[in-house]
């Protein structure tokens, strides 16, 4: 059988928004690639600073 991993031996990434570590979780196992955010309202929040900031450049044009 296989030895569990302590949290110290786990992965971390850093989230894309507010700069917070996050640790490996078993439910981010299929999507630890992609995964960007550590939580939904971090995710809303960049896209909302991202449209903003796209809108303003347009509107600077």
């Amino acid at each position: 059988m296989a030895r569990m991993r302590r949290k110290p031996d786990l992965p971390v990434k850093t989230c894309a928004t507010c700069g917070r570590p996050m640790a490996w979780r078993r439910k981010w196992a299929r999507v630890w690639d992609e995964l960007r955010h550590c939580s939904e309202r971090c995710r809303r929040a960049r896209r909302v600073d991202d449209s903003a900031a796209a809108g303003r450049d347009a509107c600077d044009r």
